[in-house]
């Protein structure tokens, strides 16, 4: 249950979405002659803040400080397993098509060819069921272990949690399935913007040893502050992964599952 009420708590908080509400309410009101003024108002603001949010800099200004939180390593040594939050493989058409099928955070998961090869004894985790409302045919275990094959990781390296539906899952899931000692060390995989959550939510759940690795970024970096978008759709999906990561490290941190609102290194 409270899975169906976080998919559908940040469908409603996306601002693309509520703004747009604004827009479709701000009309219906308008409608009734005695209400036109404040329909028109509301539609204005609506429409008013899909376009800062769509072509402006915001979107990076919001990004920018999840990206940037952690560093990634430039040197990788005696790591014991990399661990692939999940996120990079789309379910439903996976599924529907019989082959892997990646969303637009793909690197999480094609990353995973480089980093076997340069650490040859290491386990290689893929952690994510199917976090979907929709129902679908797969998982997205089952697609990544089509793409490690792929990648030519032999299946004895390989471990797939093939469960959990959120981050919180994804950190006790595959610390049962793993079963982490001290002095080990870890490296956890998933995208720039996301680390921050993920490793207040890994510690939270009693990893140690656990080194960020961020991948899937969507800025160059400082210089992207001032740069806006030249449509407005770039600028809103943007937007709306920046807003929902930072309401979902507020959320983690409320309901205790993060050790802190902005976990840093």
């Amino acid at each position: 249950m409270m899975f169906f009420l976080a998919k559908v708590g940040g469908f409603m908080i996306l601002p693309s979405n509520f703004l747009l509400a604004f827009v479709m309410a701000g009309l219906l009101i308008g409608i009734r002659p005695a209400w036109r003024r404040a329909g028109r108002w509301l539609a204005l603001a609506g429409a008013l803040g899909l376009a800062v949010c769509g072509f402006s800099p915001a979107a990076n200004w919001l990004i920018l400080p999840l990206e940037e939180r952690f560093p990634r390593p430039s040197v990788l040594e005696e790591v014991n397993g990399i661990v692939v939050l999940g996120g990079a493989v789309d379910t439903i058409v996976t599924g529907g098509r019989g082959d892997t099928a990646l969303t637009t955070s793909a690197e999480r998961i094609t990353i995973a060819a480089r980093l076997a090869a340069q650490l040859p004894d290491a386990l290689v985790i893929h952690s994510g069921g199917m976090g979907t409302i929709v129902s679908s045919q797969a998982t997205e275990a089952e697609g990544a272990a089509r793409l490690f094959a792929d990648f030519g990781i032999e299946a004895a390296r390989v471990r797939l949690e093939d469960v959990s539906r959120n981050t919180w899952q994804n950190a006790v899931l595959t610390k049962k399935l793993v079963n982490p000692q001290p002095g080990q060390s870890w490296l956890l995989v998933t995208s720039a913007y996301h680390m921050p959550r993920a490793m207040g939510v890994f510690e939270q759940a009693g990893w140690t040893g656990v080194i960020a690795y961020p991948v899937d970024y969507r800025t160059r970096g400082a210089e992207d502050q001032g740069l806006g978008f030249d449509g407005a759709s770039r600028g809103l999906r943007r937007f709306d992964i920046a807003f929902r990561e930072w309401v979902g490290l507020a959320v983690y941190r409320i309901t205790g599952r993060s050790t802190t609102f902005f976990p840093g290194p």
